[in-house]
Formats: structure tokens, C-alpha cells, sequence
């Protein structure tokens, strides 16, 4: 199993493996402490959310044509719509065309919020997880992901859902989903808490938390047994960030396959309106909205906007996982050398 030095492969020694050629690397290793240093966690919880912030403000746009996309013939069988959104790039000058390009930003201060929070809590609790060495028993770093990932989606969730919101919004032209019509982030908060108390902010959290579960577990255990094996094949330098920029890759295609049907379910959840009984006028949970998205758009309506998912997971994971590597490294460089 992939410990927490073999998944970030972390220098153990003062030198950096950065600094030094080839030729010097085996005696590096031979002057390697037995114990893994390891970060506080608080340092590592606000690098893990750096990291993700960081990823979070180059793939945006990606993120609003992915939202639109989700909404589009919402419970209408394929052909009885008007398709404004044919494809990403389409997707991606259709917005900017009658939004603005401001408008490929849309969400983003919220979108920051989601992923400090969440990928903080995320990439900490993960790490913990592997310094108390819980990823190293059998199906550990998968166990270790999903809960970080439910610890991390319910945290941010708030975030998430204005993040929907005013990502959906637009002009009456090219509209897909209920339109909220908040002015923004702060208003947003405002209004939802005046109308459904604190318990609406959290409205839609039953979809979040299996949707991040699912992606955390095959992210955070995809990244660590890809490094793994990316390291053993000896394709390049040790501690090399290429390393990483691979491992992530892989990572990124495995966590569009398994969480794009979760990813749909969320979305659906969180921009629904509410009755005046705070209920959800489209669904009652994630079993119902799955059923009822099955049966009006067909098993694929799971998979609506799987191109922009792919094309935002991919560098967002290759980013924000590459980030937090490095980082993490220059922080026990910088640890050690004190």
C-alpha cells in the first residue's frame, strides 16, 4: 500500500532532490532519516486549500458551461428542447457572447469558498489519515478518501449551492434551470437564509456529500497507486514534479468516469426551487432525482456534460494536486532546513 512518503515523495533530508543531478541521488537516499518528517496540520490543511483555490480560478469557465450543460432539457426527453449549449467550446463562446467575459467567471468568489473549504478540510483529513497510517491497510486510502470527501462537501456545502445558483444564471436567451436572480455572493446568502433559515443553506447537501465521496475516493486513490507506479517504472528523476503533472492525468480520467452521474444528481438538487414548505418542487433526493432523470432523458442524462467535466477535472486535479505536492515539499524543505 502507498504510504504517505510514497505517495508525495516527500525529500527526507535537507538537500533538494530539485537541486541536485542524477549522479548524486543515490546518496541522498543513503543519507535518509528512518522517519518521514511530516506537516502540522493546520499548515497542511491551508495548503491543500491553496492549492485547489489556485486550480480553481483556470478551469471556472469550465465549470459554468459544465452547470449549464447539467441544467439543459432538465426532466424533457431528448429532441422536445431547444439546445442553446451543443459542446464545450460552443458552450464557451455562447456565454461569453451574451454574458460577457466576465460571464465565463461567473461563481467564482463562491467557487473559491467551495474549494478552500472543502479541499482543505479534504486534503487534510487525508493527510492525517496517512500519517497515522490508515491508508495502509487493505482498501485504507479509499476509506480514508471518501470520508474526507463527506467531511469536506458538508463543510462547504453553502458554497456549493450559491456556486449553482448564480453559475445557472443568465439572460432569458440562453437560460437552462430555475433562475434564482441573485445580485451575489453575499446577497445570495442573505436571501436564502431570510427565506429557508440556516437548514436551506445545506439544502442539496444529501447530493454533495455521495458526489464528492465518490470523486475523493478515486482521486486521492487513484493519484497515490498511479505516483506509486509512475515512481517504480523510473520514467524520470526521483521527486520529479513530471511525476506528479502523470499521476494526475490518470487521476482525472478516473474521476470523470465514476462521479459524472453524481455530479448531474447535484447539480439537479441544488438548483431546484423550493415550496413554500422549503421542499424541492423537482425532487425529494438523490434516489428520486436519479429515477426521474433515468426515465424523462434516458441513462445518458446521467453522463449530460461529461465533456466539460473531463476537460475541468483533468487540469483541475493535474493543478491543484501538483500544487499541493510542491508545496508540501518546499514546506518540509523549508521545515527541515530550520
Amino acid at each position: 500500500m502507498t504510504t504517505g512518503t510514497q505517495l508525495l515523495s516527500y525529500p527526507t533530508t535537507v538537500e533538494s532532490s530539485f537541486n541536485n543531478p542524477p549522479a548524486l541521488m543515490p546518496a541522498l537516499s543513503r543519507t535518509s532519516v528512518q522517519r518521514p518528517p511530516h506537516l502540522w496540520p493546520p499548515l497542511d490543511f491551508a495548503l491543500g486549500a491553496m492549492a485547489c483555490c489556485g486550480a480553481c480560478v483556470f478551469t471556472n469557465p469550465l465549470e459554468v458551461v459544465k452547470t449549464r450543460l447539467q441544467l439543459q432539457g432538465e426532466l424533457r426527453s431528448r429532441g422536445t428542447y431547444q439546445r442553446h449549449y451543443r459542446g464545450v467550446l460552443q458552450a464557451l463562446w455562447v456565454v461569453g457572447r451574451n454574458d460577457g467575459l466576465r460571464g465565463l467567471q461567473k461563481g467564482l468568489c463562491a467557487g473559491l469558498l467551495y474549494q478552500g473549504f472543502m479541499n482543505g478540510v479534504r486534503l487534510g483529513f487525508y493527510s492525517y489519515a496517512e500519517e497515522a497510517e490508515v491508508t495502509q491497510a487493505p482498501g485504507g486510502n479509499i476509506l480514508a478518501g471518501a470520508i474526507a470527501g463527506a467531511l469536506g462537501a458538508f463543510v462547504a456545502s453553502p458554497a456549493y449551492l450559491i456556486k449553482t445558483h448564480l453559475q445557472a444564471q443568465t439572460v432569458e436567451a440562453i437560460a437552462v434551470g430555475h433562475q434564482h436572480n441573485h445580485q451575489g455572493v453575499s446577497s445570495a446568502f442573505a436571501t436564502i437564509y431570510r427565506r429557508e433559515g440556516l437548514q436551506g443553506l445545506w439544502r442539496g447537501v444529501n447530493g454533495a456529500v455521495p458526489r464528492v465521496m465518490v470523486g475523493s475516493a478515486a482521486q486521492l486513490a487513484t493519484f497515490s497507486s498511479a505516483k506509486e507506479w509512475v515512481s517504480d517504472t523510473e520514467w524520470f528523476y526521483p521527486n520529479s514534479w513530471l511525476i506528479a503533472l502523470t499521476a494526475a492525468m490518470l487521476s482525472g480520467l478516473a474521476v470523470t468516469i465514476t462521479m459524472t452521474p453524481f455530479d448531474v444528481i447535484s447539480t439537479r438538487l441544488y438548483n431546484q426551487p423550493v415550496d413554500e414548505f422549503r421542499k424541492g418542487q423537482l425532487y425529494t433526493g438523490v434516489v428520486d432525482c436519479m429515477l426521474k432523470v433515468s426515465q424523462s432523458e434516458g441513462l445518458l442524462g446521467l453522463y449530460k456534460g461529461i465533456g466539460p467535466v473531463f476537460l475541468r477535472l483533468a487540469p483541475h486535479t493535474v493543478l491543484s494536486m501538483l500544487l499541493w505536492d510542491l508545496m508540501r515539499q518546499r514546506a518540509l524543505r523549508y521545515q527541515l532546513e530550520s
